[in-house]
């Protein structure tokens, strides 16, 4: 004897739907999860099943005190039917807009673009071009190093680097006083700090 086939999510809601329908009452999530196995619906199966009928909008739900009721009537699935309907409706009829829209704008540019002997010779002329194109910008790159306005450009760079390199030599013979003035006693600790940091007494401005 072949074992029986568990109903299906859609049968499932079919089903507790149907609770609804025939009762046409307010229910709490125990009640329910007692009548879906008259139904065929397992108790635990129950509160999945009831949700995603919440989810469609064709069951309701609301919590009054404590507690969480549920309910639905025939007219509630036939309005959702309905806006469903209207909005595939709408949707349809936007989808064959938008269509008729790109069908028209395909036919205009094919317009001027028909197979023919000069069209061949355009292409073939814009394509030269285009190589020619790519050919002097590879060129004009070689030379790139020799451009007024780079050099102009290096040699703003060059300034400011020269300045900025003064300043902190500078900066580092100021220090190197404030610290001879003011640790005389650590003359050699600080000749060897110096040292190992890269100040050796070739040090000078640039």
């Amino acid at each position: 004897m072949s074992k029986r086939r568990g109903l299906s999510l859609e049968e499932k809601r079919e089903h507790m739907l149907q609770i609804f329908y025939d009762s046409q009452d307010f229910f709490l999530l125990k009640e329910l999860e007692k009548l879906g196995p008259k139904k065929g619906v397992i108790s635990q199966s129950v509160k999945d099943v009831v949700q995603s009928l919440v989810d469609d909008d064709l069951v309701l739900k609301d919590k009054i005190g404590t507690s969480v009721y549920f309910w639905s009537l025939p007219s509630c699935a036939g309005n959702q039917l309905r806006n469903a309907h209207n909005k595939l409706e709408s949707d349809l009829s936007s989808c064959t807009k938008r269509l008729a829209e790109l069908d028209e704008q395909r036919e205009s540019l094919k317009r001027g673009r028909e197979e023919s002997d000069d069209r061949e010779m355009a292409l073939e002329e814009l394509k030269t071009i285009e190589l020619q194109y790519k050919k002097l910008k590879e060129e004009l790159s070689l030379f790139a190093d020799n451009d007024p306005a780079a050099i102009e450009a290096m040699k703003t760079a060059i300034e400011i680097a020269h300045s900025a390199s003064n300043r902190w030599t500078d900066n580092i013979f100021t220090l190197q006083h404030w610290c001879s003035s003011n640790f005389p006693e650590a003359k050699e600790q600080l000749e060897h700090m110096y040292k190992e940091v890269g100040i050796t007494e070739d040090l000078d401005y640039l």
